[in-house]
Parts: C-alpha cells; structure tokens; sequence
C-alpha cells in the first residue's frame, strides 16, 4: 500500500478529539451492559466524523456499528467501553485513592481500547475518501466484553457476516501482536431452592439452599485434579440466601465461569460442573436450575494477518515515550510485587529487566508462556479473519483489573500507545481494502482452521443478552 504516510498523518490530524473522547470514557466508568453513557459518546463521535450510525445491533442497547464508503471490502475495526466494578480511582498518582469508593473503573483499560478503534477507523475512512477508493470502514462498539460475551451474541446474530477482515487491540505492557490465544469461557448461574425452617427449633424440617451451594463449591474442588491443568473454573456467591443464621436459607444462586483451551474441552467441563451442582441438590434435597449467562469461544489465529500488522508495527516502531512517561511508570512498578514483574516478562519469553516502559517489539515467533484468559473476541474470529495488536499503556508489569491500570488510564504514556496503535491498526486496514490477496489469503487460513464445521455459537439459542447481569 502506498501513501501510509498520509494515512498515518489522518490519525494526527484526528487524535486530540480522540485522546479527549478516551478521557471522557474513563470519567464516567460503566459495567457490563450499562454503559448508556459512554455508547453515546461513541456514537456522537462517529456522527462527528461521518459515519452513518447504527444503535441497537443485536438488540443490545449499548452495541453499535458505524459504516461509511460504498462498495468494495468490508473492514472492520472493534472497540469496547465497559469498566469494571470495583476498581475507581483517581488519574495519575502511584497510591491507591478511589474516586468513589465502592465505584466502578477502567481497570483494562477500554476507555483507551474502544477510542482508539474509532480514531483508526476515522482516519482509514478519511484517507480511503481521499484516494477515491471503494470499500467500506466499519467501527463496532461493543459493549459487555467482561463477562457479557456483546460479540458473541453479536456474532450470532449476523452482525459480521459481510465482514471480511476485522482488526482490534488490547491495551498491555508490551508492543506485540496478541498471541491468538484464549480459552473458551461459560458463564452459569446454579439456583438452588430449599425449605425454610427456624434453624433452632425445627432445623429438621428445612432443606438449606445453602448447604447446597457450599457442597458444589467442594466438589468442584475435588474436580479439579481430574480435569486438564490449563482449564480454568471460579465462583461468585451471588445470593447465599439471608443475613439470618437462625433461618434454614431457602435459597442461593453462585455464579461460575467455566473455562478450557477450546469449545469442545468447555462444554465436557460445563457438563461436569452441572453434575456436581446436581449431586449437591442429590445431598441436600433441594432443587437445582442451570442458567447459562454468557458463553465465548477460544480464538483462532490468522497467519497472513499477523504477519501483515506486525510488519507495521515494526515500521512504526514502539510509542515515543519521554522521560516523564518512564518516572510515572516507575513509581506505578514500585507498587508492584516481584510475582507481578516476573509473570508479565514471562509472557514474551525474557528475562525481566528494570525497564519501566516497553521500547521494543516482540517478535512474532517469541517463545512465551502467555497468561491466558477468555474474550468474547474469540467467537468474531472464528467467522471474520480477525487480528489484534497489544500496545504498552502501562508500565511493565502492571497487573490488569487493579487500580494501577485505572490510574493510568489518563496518563500521557496511555495516550501515545493509543495514538500509536490507532496507525498501526489504520495500515492493516488500509492494506486489506486494497490488496484482495491478502483478503484472500487470510479467508484461506481461517478457513482452513475452522475447518468444514465452521463456527457453532457456545451460547444456547434460547438464551438471550444478559442486560441485567451487571446487577444480578
């Protein structure tokens, strides 16, 4: 593709907007499907920019996609706003001081993610007008991504279907592409309904609910040495039935999230986890209901793609950061533990070094030992060639859903690693819209590793977007 520097000149022209849209979303955090505010922002930005907006998409009232162009591919850019509860915290300072306390925060740090996914959008939509060329640029802001799987009932609802290449990034320590890996994640919920009785004078005649929950928890414990020793499975009571001991508890409701390195490997552990909670109810003579919240698949991986944005990236290079960038991050790493540093230098494959902000770029075949998780991204990859970026907006180290990453969330470091990924971002779009074999070859590797099955939704059809998890 020629005249990158033109393209890359449009992310300039454009950032401060941007940068000032990413502030915003970090000052009025919002969780899981709640975040009414920060889509509004989005879709004022994208109208601002001139796109034609779309609000509602798969009947989720804080999904939305922008298009402008006409013709030609389909490029997509994703974007996420939700925070996380729990985790406010003033900008800028290197000690724990909540905002609110109890408040919510951007502790993954999407306020950074989703406006940074508008600005290379924004600026490919800008330069593919200026070059006379058809194709369409489409930005997707998607909501819930923590714990709410957006994108997967997006995904379900055909949301992508003429999409062909889809493009994103995560904010992180280092400037890499993101190893495509994750692990398939469900989110249930296991209601257990009992008898109420007077605890003390008649216990025998209640049927504890939450005796029940108890017994899952151990024997979901008792599961874990037989299951493979990269899956994953946490709880959350979310209703342990009364605040009275007096009171045989009539009912519970915990929360788990299931997770394996693929679909198949999850769903078998669903089906184990469900055993148990029945064997629970079995002990307890209770009843027991199954409630699946949200589901997301593992990731699939895209050669050409990969190839394709790290090659930018290194021409690119990593963000300039300043002396004021490295003295902030390192009084961010002095309250950080020495698991935290190790851990994060053990993702790329290095020896941990006392460097407070990532100058370098990872390169594409580092042998690492990532630190996996799930993201609702997974299920958009196994329809559209999918590719992402990491990008250094903290400092090394820094450990993710904590304060630290909410206090630097507004720092000047974080806006340089937008800005600078935005490019990089913007380029792997701009050379799909304009080099059909490399479309081409990237429908080819996924295809190849979808296999003839393709894609097959974890989330049951009855279930629908859980708009109210955020609050139970």
């Amino acid at each position: 593709m020629d005249n990158r520097n033109d393209l890359w000149r449009h992310v300039d022209l454009a950032k401060e907007r941007l940068i000032a849209l990413s502030d915003r979303v970090w000052g009025m955090p919002e969780v899981c499907y709640t975040e009414s505010r920060s889509c509004a922002e989005h879709a004022a930005e994208l109208r601002h920019q001139g796109f034609r907006v779309t609000e509602g998409v798969a009947g989720i009232p804080t999904a939305l996609i922008g298009e402008a162009g006409e013709g030609g591919p389909v490029i997509a850019f994703l974007g996420e706003y939700d925070a996380l509860p729990g985790l406010s915290q003033e900008a800028g300072i290197a000690e724990h001081r909540p905002v609110e306390p109890g408040g919510h925060g951007h502790g993954c740090g999407h306020n950074l993610l989703g406006s940074a996914a508008l600005l290379a959008a924004a600026a490919t939509k800008t330069w593919l007008a200026e070059q006379g060329l058809p194709g369409r640029v489409r930005y997707y802001g998607c909501p819930a991504e923590e714990g709410g799987a957006a994108k997967a009932f997006m995904v379900r609802a055909g949301a992508f279907a003429d999409v062909d290449v889809a493009v994103s990034w995560h904010p992180h320590s280092f400037w890499e592409v993101t190893p495509p890996l994750s692990l398939a994640n469900t989110r249930a919920d296991f209601i257990f309904t009992g008898r109420a009785a007077h605890a003390a004078a008649a216990p025998y005649l209640g049927r504890s609910a939450l005796d029940a929950a108890e017994l899952m928890s151990v024997g979901v414990n008792y599961m874990r040495e037989h299951m493979p020793s990269d899956a994953r499975i946490h709880y959350a009571l979310l209703d342990t039935g009364g605040i009275a001991p007096n009171v045989v508890q009539a009912h519970a409701r915990v929360r788990y999230s299931i997770r394996a390195r693929d679909l198949p490997g999850m769903l078998e552990l669903v089906e184990r986890v469900r055993k148990v909670a029945e064997g629970a109810a079995l002990m307890t003579e209770t009843a027991v209901a199954m409630r699946v919240v949200s589901a997301v698949s593992d990731v699939v991986g895209n050669t050409p793609l990969e190839e394709k944005l790290h090659a930018v990236m290194a021409e690119l290079g990593p963000p300039p950061f300043d002396d004021a960038d490295r003295d902030f991050a390192r009084r961010l790493q002095a309250t950080f533990t020495d698991g935290d540093m190790a851990a994060i230098w053990r993702t790329i494959g290095r020896k941990p070094t006392d460097a407070p902000l990532a100058d370098f770029l990872v390169p594409l075949q580092a042998k690492r030992n990532p630190a996996i998780g799930s993201t609702d991204i997974g299920d958009v990859s196994w329809v559209v060639p999918t590719v992402q970026a990491h990008a250094p907006t903290v400092a090394i180290g820094t450990p993710f859903h904590t304060w630290q990453v909410v206090a630097q969330g507004k720092a000047p470091a974080a806006h340089k690693a937008m800005v600078q990924v935005a490019k990089a971002m913007a380029a792997t779009g701009a050379a799909a819209l304009t080099d059909p074999g490399l479309v081409a070859a990237a429908k080819a590797d996924l295809a190849e590793r979808v296999g003839p099955k393709g894609y097959v939704s974890p989330i049951p059809p009855e279930v629908e977007p859980p708009l109210t998890m955020s609050v139970g």
